[in-house]
């Protein structure tokens, strides 16, 4: 079957929409993708990259590098590189819930998304606190935020809070969700039939048993040993600044880390070049790039596009996965 996924390039102003120009001139990933966004925007970064561009209907077909089908949500301020404006932000989550929408009634099998300015929507009046968290409210679902690069992967059981809110929101049941998506999305999205994943734990040294915090004896251990009573290959609470070594890497599938800045500084430190957002939970298969809007080289040409091409093909391998199973 042919694979249809929907592209949000996201704030207008950063480096999305010339991303999407460049990923434009690649048939092999472009004939899977429709844009949802302004046609001045795309062209306005194709000219500024000096790179061709033709904006086909959403039906046409892609026969040629520089072809793009698009799908129009034109916003009512002009954009200019490295300027987010407010006014724009009803325009950007419009295209935003409409191609999920089209994921959600099986017109597309998969969302793509580039990187979304927080503050500039936020200015504009629309209450946001980030993509992740607004598929999954417009969906219904329960997610996960995962970043995952060759050779790691991280999910996340508190995502974009501040850090002295992170320890009340950590939970056994809060856990026990977080794992047990993980788990699932690890078997039916990656093809892993029993995934091992190492749970880190919230305080240094994993609590020093109860002296550094008592999360880890309160919360953390007991939720594990459910869990593995039902069947899940748990390893931890770990303490978290020596769990990335590589030859414990080696023996996971996949690391859960308390919180948003605990985990991801390791994995993009690495590999952020070929690293994605992956959400799990979700009706159909979400990936984004892993890097924000970079307004500062912002219609520069120096943006790299590797990340939003690992997201498109993993995003197209996941939702091929899908439809195969379904």
């Amino acid at each position: 079957m042919t694979i249809r996924l929907a592209l949000v390039p996201g704030e207008p102003a950063g480096i999305g929409p010339e991303l999407c120009v460049r990923l434009a001139q690649r048939v092999d990933l472009s004939t899977l993708c429709t844009a949802y966004a302004d046609p001045d925007v795309l062209m306005q970064a194709a000219s500024a990259l000096r790179l061709p561009l033709e904006l086909l209907d959403s039906e046409a077909e892609i026969t040629r590098p520089g072809q793009l089908r698009l799908i129009e949500y034109r916003l009512p301020t002009p954009t200019r590189a490295g300027q987010p404006d407010p006014a724009n932000a009803p325009g950007i989550i419009a295209a935003l819930d409409a191609a999920a929408h089209d994921c959600l009634d099986g017109r597309m099998h998969g969302l793509v998304t580039g990187p979304f300015h927080k503050a500039a929507i936020n200015d504009g009046g629309i209450a946001y606190t980030g993509t992740t968290e607004r598929l999954a409210q417009q969906a219904g679902s329960d997610m996960v935020m995962m970043l995952a690069r060759p050779g790691l992967r991280v999910a996340l059981v508190t995502t974009h809070l501040p850090l002295r809110a992170v320890a009340d929101a950590i939970s056994g049941e809060q856990l026990e969700r977080i794992l047990t998506i993980t788990a699932d999305a690890l078997r039916r999205d990656f093809g892993i039939a029993s995934p091992r994943i190492a749970v880190l734990g919230l305080n240094p040294h994993a609590g020093e048993d109860g002296h550094l915090g008592r999360e880890e004896l309160d919360i953390i251990i007991p939720t594990l040993e459910r869990l593995r009573a039902r069947g899940l290959h748990l390893d931890g609470p770990l303490p978290a600044d020596t769990a990335f070594l590589p030859h414990k890497l080696a023996t996971f599938d996949a690391v859960v880390a308390m919180y948003h800045d605990q985990g991801l500084p390791v994995l993009k430190s690495t590999g952020l070049e070929h690293a994605v957002n992956i959400t799990l939970g979700l009706p159909y298969p979400r990936v984004a790039v892993d890097h924000g809007t970079a307004l500062d080289i912002a219609g520069t040409g120096r943006a790299t596009p590797d990340s939003l091409f690992a997201a498109v093909a993993q995003c197209a391998q996941f939702a091929a996965q899908r439809e195969q199973d379904a």
